[in-house]
């Protein structure tokens, strides 16, 4: 059952991914009327929010776009970076709602770095679980009952969902920021805002998908341990 959940999820992660990937390719193509780099939208919109001590920086990869609040910053992709197009807008605004989500300490966002440390220890225990289950499932299941290990997967799954769900506003939030803010500025047009708009919609889907996945496979192994427990 829980090799079935993985495929199914494992597919419906790539469908969204490769959407996702087409849209970014679809409106890279479209330039921006107002001819702006996306480290030049993000340099901008930091400034309009009163942020002068975060930096934009430029990363290798593709999608690889992220903000640091451990080193405040704004770390886009090459094409990102350097593109001016309605792709670029996206992805520079939003990253840079992270950043001044950060500053202005929003509560979902605190909450979900406050669990960061958390999550980590649940991944690697979970890992654990799964290379014993692999390569020593007769000893790890000898030494410590089912019902028990059952508890433990509960337990990090559990943590690994909450932290799921709580990237979700954390997400949208960023969305919201950046859309409101390229379209007040004048930084797009109608046209590439509605891009900007479905590109952004597009990106969030992978982590609602990540999230459903997570509370699916928690759900299924505490249906295991209650139906150990009969």
């Amino acid at each position: 059952m829980i090799l079935v959940i993985a495929v199914v999820f494992m597919i419906i992660s790539f469908a969204v991914s490769s959407k996702l990937k087409r849209k970014f390719k679809k409106y890279s193509q479209t330039p921006l009327q107002s001819n702006l780099s996306g480290a030049e939208i993000a340099k901008l919109m930091l400034n309009d929010n009163g942020i002068h001590d975060v930096d934009v920086t430029c990363v290798q990869g593709q999608l690889t776009d992220h903000y640091n609040p451990a080193n405040k910053t704004v770390n886009l992709s090459e094409a990102v970076y350097h593109g001016r197009n309605a792709a670029s807008a996206a992805v520079a605004s939003h990253e840079c709602g992270h950043a001044v989500q950060h500053a202005t300490a929003y509560s979902m966002l605190e909450f979900r770095s406050a669990m960061v440390p958390i999550q980590n220890v649940s991944a690697k225990i979970l890992n654990f679980i799964v290379m014993a289950s692999l390569f020593g499932g007769m000893f790890l299941f000898q030494t410590f009952p089912m019902q028990s290990v059952l508890l433990v997967i509960i337990g990090t799954y559990a943590v690994m969902t909450l932290f799921s769900f709580v990237t979700l506003p954390v997400e949208f939030d960023a969305s919201n920021r950046a859309l409101a803010w390229i379209k007040q500025r004048n930084i797009v047009n109608m046209e590439e805002h509605s891009m900007a708009k479905d590109a952004l919609k597009w990106a969030a889907m992978t982590y609602v998908v990540a999230a459903l996945g997570s509370l699916v496979t928690l759900l299924y192994y505490v249906s295991l341990f209650l139906g150990g427990r009969d």
